[in-house]
């Protein structure tokens, strides 16, 4: 398990645009990582999406899901303290299938599908009360902060 205090030494996000909140579990053998985001009605972002019928916004799904994609692969490749950042580079494949609205924990799943070089590739699920609320596959790259 990893708690917050962990994630941010590895995550450059912060609130309120940190999106996950625990690590349940990584598998390093499996190359997998299971973690959620507890989506309160506080977040800031229901106050336009949707004031009468708040639905968390799918690109803040996507990021969430890269968010977990990234703490895998930290935790698989190392976090380094060189001045590079991983930046998500695509997300193919994605899927909504069900709305996120307030009181819902995102269980998020990333499977490290594989990497070459500064390239990570993975497969992301996002779930709510065990049914699939939205997939994609996210690639992220390595570059060199900007000084």
């Amino acid at each position: 398990m990893m708690l917050i205090d962990e994630i941010q030494t590895l995550l450059p996000q912060r609130f309120p645009f940190l999106l996950v909140d625990r690590v349940v579990s990584i598998d390093l053998e499996n190359s997998t990582i299971d973690c959620y985001k507890n989506v309160t009605a506080n977040e800031e972002f229901f106050n336009g999406h949707f004031p009468e019928h708040p639905v968390m916004p799918g690109v803040l799904i996507i990021e969430a899901m890269a968010q977990a994609a990234g703490l895998l692969g930290f935790t698989m490749g190392g976090k380094t303290e060189d001045s590079s950042v991983y930046y998500f580079a695509a997300a193919d494949k994605v899927r909504f299938r069900q709305p996120v609205v307030p009181g819902d924990r995102l269980q998020l799943i990333a499977e490290c599908l594989g990497h070459k070089r500064d390239i990570w590739k993975f497969s992301c699920k996002a779930l709510v009360d065990d049914k699939l609320a939205s997939s994609a596959v996210i690639i992220c790259a390595k570059k060199d902060a900007l000084t």
